[in-house]
């Protein structure tokens, strides 16, 4: 299973993501988390305590690795270098484990304008395009907006785009723009979680204005969930309700695989 994870800022991705990886992980599956969000703090999401998340370096920052495989220095604009690197081993060497879950911090390509491509962007796409195609692992990407930054091919070999939302219309809107760039992209299952929910009002809030989105279900408002925040814990251990909300929608993840 492919996982990418999307919506507007705030809405509640990073824990979507977190607590997917760690409810796949209970069940005994092997799982990669891929923080690839500007904003990155899913390690502490996921239980990584705070002194140790700042002391992770993503790996668009790792100048030496990135010239070792692509031939440039990383920032250099124009020149020749790799477009193809050796990445496939990339996710062992890089990652942080913990409680079952291999958990890679992409970070962001710092360039001056759109479709530039650069030796850490190239590193950053070939090895989003290895974990998605050529893993085995369960994949689950924590990502911004822009899912066209994944490519065609790579965009293709996810299984479901999750986009997150709120009862709010700014993340509706995000919502049916990040669904043109899936369409865009020849991606046909592309799917809402209603996150924050507070009442059955809101639920259905969500389902009347977004009509022509398949609903996976919801993860409500828990009051665990923003103290995990403030002691900077991972969700999934402190909130068995959103626990809860998240093994439903697992479930509803594996018929819609059996259905195809």
């Amino acid at each position: 299973m492919k996982l990418a994870i999307t919506g507007k800022g705030g809405v509640g991705k990073t824990t979507t993501a977190s607590l997917l990886a760690r409810a796949y992980a209970a069940k005994g599956k092997r799982v990669i988390a891929i923080d690839a969000n500007p904003d990155a703090n899913l390690a502490t999401a996921l239980g990584i305590s705070p002194e140790d998340a700042q002391n992770i370096t993503p790996i668009a920052e790792l100048q030496e690795l990135i010239e070792e495989r692509t031939g440039a220095k990383r920032g250099s604009l124009g020149g020749f270098f790799k477009v193809n690197p050796k990445v496939d081993d990339i996710p062992e060497k890089f990652s942080i484990h913990n409680d079952g879950i291999q958990l890679l911090v992409m970070g962001t390509v710092k360039k001056g304008g759109s479709g530039c491509l650069c030796p850490e962007g190239a590193l950053l796409k070939s090895l989003l395009s290895h974990l998605v195609l050529s893993r085995s692992e369960v994949v689950i990407l924590d990502m911004d907006a822009g899912v066209e930054n994944l490519g065609r091919g790579t965009a293709k070999g996810v299984d479901a785009f999750i986009i997150v939302v709120e009862p709010g219309q700014r993340s509706f809107q995000t919502a049916r723009a990040i669904r043109k760039l899936t369409r865009d992209l020849g991606i046909a299952k592309c799917y809402i979680i209603g996150s924050k929910t507070k009442d059955d009002a809101d639920r259905q809030f969500i389902k009347q204005n977004l009509p022509d989105f398949e609903v996976l279900g919801f993860i409500n408002y828990h009051a665990e969930v923003a103290e995990a925040d403030r002691l900077g814990k991972s969700v999934f251990e402190v909130a068995p309700q959103a626990v809860a909300d998240v093994t439903k929608i697992i479930e509803q993840l594996e018929q819609l695989a059996e259905r195809g």
